[in-house]
């Protein structure tokens, strides 16, 4: 009797001690590049790329530059970045913000980053673990280069703090809470549903920030300086890394919709387990069906 026999061949796992190296790297060459333009704003090429959302030569430069540097070291893996765009591709995908908080870096403000992740595609294994259920953010590297903080996270192991393990914070109440958002800014579509849920949170948190750099919110609310995080209007390279980050230290990153693996569609609820329910009850009445 005829016997068929069939060979299955694994892909191997993907190296996340590589990938965060290769993501730490790239990371510091992008910022090396936002530096050196800092003292010298005046000098710089602005384009407006929309209302209120402007690029200059020191986003697309640094960009090039991080890049050049991801596809020397993992030419297999897709790229999505912010100025150049890009396509999911193979077994993961780099999602790239050369510089996180454009306006602030333009004003002189010091509270940009440069955030760098790589999602791992359903059906990829990764080190000590078998095949992932779902699209799920595997690297996350934000570097804030005006206080030198440079915040890591690899999948499964940990979130560290310029290599100091960190934990989000333990506060239970919307009330003893300090919390992060962003205004809209470039999209007013939803205003209205944003208006009123910044209204309520006013009124019951122990405080509100705006600082206008969405990974640096996150891992800051990772590090437990804020206890929450809401925003809209995001993309999904503002907000890959910042999600590992914060989920790698005890907390939770969502879609504001509960549908999405991670907030690829830019509308994210953060921070510890207590505090991210308790916002999503405060942000739910006011919240539009996707």
């Amino acid at each position: 009797m005829p016997t068929t026999e069939t060979t299955t061949t694994q892909a191997a796992p993907l190296d996340l001690a590589a990938a965060i190296d290769t993501a730490v790297s790239a990371a510091h060459t992008g910022a090396a590049i936002l530096q050196s333009y800092a003292h010298h704003r005046a000098d710089l090429v602005i384009d407006h790329k929309a209302r209120n959302d402007l690029v200059s030569q020191a986003d697309r430069e640094a960009e090039a530059a991080i890049i050049e540097s991801l596809q020397g070291r993992t030419p297999e893996f897709g790229i999505v970045a912010e100025e150049t765009g890009g396509a999911e591709q193979g077994p993961a995908t780099w999602y790239i913000d050369p510089l996180d908080g454009t306006t602030n870096f333009l004003h002189g403000i010091p509270h940009y980053a440069v955030s760098i992740a790589l999602v791992a595609h359903a059906g990829t294994r990764v080190t000590g673990g078998g095949p992932l259920a779902e699209d799920t953010p595997v690297i996350g590297v934000v570097y804030d280069p005006c206080r030198e903080e440079l915040f890591t996270a690899v999948h499964g192991i940990g979130s560290w703090l310029n290599g100091r393990r960190i934990a989000c914070s333990r506060t239970q109440s919307l009330n003893d809470a300090v919390l992060a958002t962003g205004f809209p800014f470039r999209d007013f579509s939803f205003a209205s549903q944003y208006m009123p849920m910044l209204q309520d949170a006013i009124c019951t948190a122990r405080g509100v920030r705006r600082m206008g750099a969405a990974a640096l919110d996150l891992a800051w609310t990772a590090c437990g300086r804020y206890d929450g995080y809401w925003e809209m209007g995001l993309a999904p390279w503002d907000v890959a890394a910042g999600t590992l980050i914060l989920r790698e230290a005890g907390g939770v990153c969502h879609d504001m919709h509960r549908q999405d693996p991670w907030p690829v569609g830019g509308r994210v609820v953060a921070g510890n387990p207590a505090i991210v329910e308790a916002l999503h009850k405060l942000v739910a009445p006011h919240l539009h069906a996707p």
